[in-house]
């Protein structure tokens, strides 16, 4: 049995109940992620700061998985915790999406220290938050995927975003820290970056990828946990690799190592 479909009977287990959760559910990228997991078979829990629009990614989950809202702003963070809490009533967590990002898309003199330390606390804050109250129960079994939904904001800032930016860029470096200070520890969390591209979302652009085409690639990616996805970053469908330095390459070439080839995820074909 391979990783992807013994994640899949582990989550649909009635004995042990295993959880994904998903935050910014309430719509977008969020929701079509909860939707692809529940039509898999998945137990969700999915996260976002209004009622109203949870509700509404429950009235189009249909599948063999169940869907439990919860209200919660990430960047609240005694309302998280009481919220994993409740998370932890229905089950372990085995799958963390981190979803939830803000982009106000203001230019820093209209920013006020008060506004641009929101979108950190949301975008990076809840994110990191996620990822240490999701841990807990990842570390007590020994085995967890976390996928950092990030982009590539920071490498060359557009007007008008430097709070988004920032945060974007600190979030993949998140991830590395996490995976320095847990990979030889515990193999069995398999930590990865993500990078959907530019969607068709009230975040993103008009002519956009369709959020449900991106989902299908998020949803294999939260499933796949050997131990080589940790630390990767994937940008849509692709891995990224790491930049060899000119000394590195020449060692490859002398060795006559072959070079390593991206994987691309199977849903992509």
């Amino acid at each position: 049995m391979n990783a992807v479909s013994e994640l899949a009977r582990e989550l649909s287990s009635k004995a042990a109940p295993a959880l994904a959760v998903v935050t910014g559910a309430g719509r977008g990228l969020g929701r079509a992620l909860v939707l692809g997991l529940v039509a898999g078979g998945h137990d969700v829990v999915g996260l976002g700061p209004g009622e109203e629009s949870l509700a509404e990614t429950g009235a189009l989950a249909t599948g063999p998985g169940r869907y439990h809202p919860m209200a919660c702003d990430v960047s609240d963070i005694d309302a998280l915790r009481r919220t994993f809490g409740r998370i932890r009533d229905l089950g372990a967590i085995a799958i963390l999406i981190n979803n939830a990002a803000v982009y106000p898309r203001r230019d820093f003199l209209d920013e006020s220290i008060e506004s641009f330390q929101h979108t950190l606390a949301v975008n990076l804050g809840g994110m990191a938050a996620c990822c240490r109250l999701a841990l807990d129960d990842m570390v007590e079994r020994g085995s967890g995927r976390i996928i950092n939904v990030t982009s590539f904001a920071d490498i060359a800032p557009i007007p008008a975003s430097s709070a988004y930016s920032v945060s974007k860029g600190a979030s993949r470096l998140l991830t590395r820290a996490l995976v320095a200070d847990l990979a030889d520890r515990f193999p069995g969390i398999v930590i990865s970056d993500w990078a959907p591209g530019a969607l068709q979302t009230r975040m993103g652009i008009v002519d956009g990828l369709a959020p449900e085409v991106a989902a299908q690639w998020g949803v294999e990616l939260a499933l796949a946990r050997d131990p080589s996805f940790n630390g990767t970053l994937w940008e849509r469908d692709m891995e990224l690799l790491p930049h060899l330095s000119l000394k590195r390459r020449l060692f490859n070439r002398l060795t006559l190592r072959p070079p390593v080839r991206p994987r691309r995820l199977a849903s992509a074909a």
